[in-house]
């Protein structure tokens, strides 16, 4: 009888190969107890910045520190025996040039064990990205609508339409050039999408995108019902956790308060009969 094989975790070039064939399924996660929810259903789990608005209670990402992203970084990785971990790269991190992006992606890599990191921008950071890979660092590209970049974008905004739609296709294009093993689009009108996932020949990975994407990716607080700041309109919600949540919580005030919990079957008596 041999024994089984262990399972091999998902490395960049399997995500790449898996252009044009079944979607990529990609969630994010920030915690261990979510990481092995999302290593059981999905292809990659994505340690967003997103955890900045989600669990520290941030207006936007731009507040995220690289060491923020190192202690959910560990925390997401410890949790993964299949599903490969990506980290985004916050806010200040990568921006200024090649070197400060390859210092600060390798500590993110060393100290938490992801094979990849993720950072936004198009046509400008294809330098950065040319680096990074050229240097063992695999990079998952983010266009379209992309986050860091909120106050000079003015807003959430759908990205890509009209005049912007050129931009946006050559924003992706630069960043497969440069070597980004797959990419996110963001917020991109549908036909948009559609043409450039045609296009490129690394996978593309939609978030308010369409269904032409070679992948999607959710908040997982979002898709939950467990983060009801706003709801945008791309997110499906697949359960009202949160909302079970309220309920449970208020239940159990309530039993508190009358004294109704707890009971006798959860205490301890004071001496164990012989």
């Amino acid at each position: 009888m041999s024994a089984t094989a262990p399972t091999r975790p998902v490395l960049p070039p399997d995500i790449t190969a898996r252009k044009g064939g079944v979607p990529l399924v990609v969630l994010t996660a920030y915690t261990t107890p979510m990481a092995r929810l999302v290593d059981a259903h999905c292809d990659i789990a994505l340690v967003g910045d997103s955890v900045g608005m989600v669990l520290h209670g941030m207006p936007s990402t731009l507040g995220v520190t690289l060491e923020m992203m190192i202690l959910h970084g560990r925390a997401v990785v410890r949790g993964l025996s299949k599903a490969m971990a990506v980290i985004d790269m916050p806010f200040g991190s990568y921006e200024e040039g090649p070197a400060q992006a390859y210092r600060n992606a390798a500590q993110l890599m060393m100290e938490t064990g992801a094979p990849a990191v993720k950072l936004e921008g198009g046509q400008h950071m294809a330098e950065t990205i040319a680096f990074l890979t050229a240097r063992g660092v695999p990079v998952m590209a983010h266009v379209g609508l992309t986050p860091q970049s909120v106050n000079t974008l003015g807003g959430y905004k759908v990205v890509g339409r009209d005049d912007e739609a050129a931009r946006v296709m050559a924003d992706a294009k630069a960043c497969a050039a440069a070597g980004a093993f797959s990419i996110v689009l963001e917020k991109v009108p549908v036909g948009l999408a559609g043409r450039i996932t045609a296009e490129l020949p690394i996978p593309t990975i939609g978030i308010g995108a369409g269904v032409d994407c070679d992948g999607q990716v959710l908040v997982i607080d979002d898709m939950l019902g467990m983060f009801t700041a706003f709801r945008p309109k791309f997110v499906k919600r697949y359960a009202e956790l949160g909302a079970a949540a309220d309920q449970a919580i208020a239940t159990y005030a309530e039993e508190v308060r009358r004294r109704a919990f707890p009971g006798p079957e959860h205490g301890f008596a004071d001496q164990v009969k012989s």
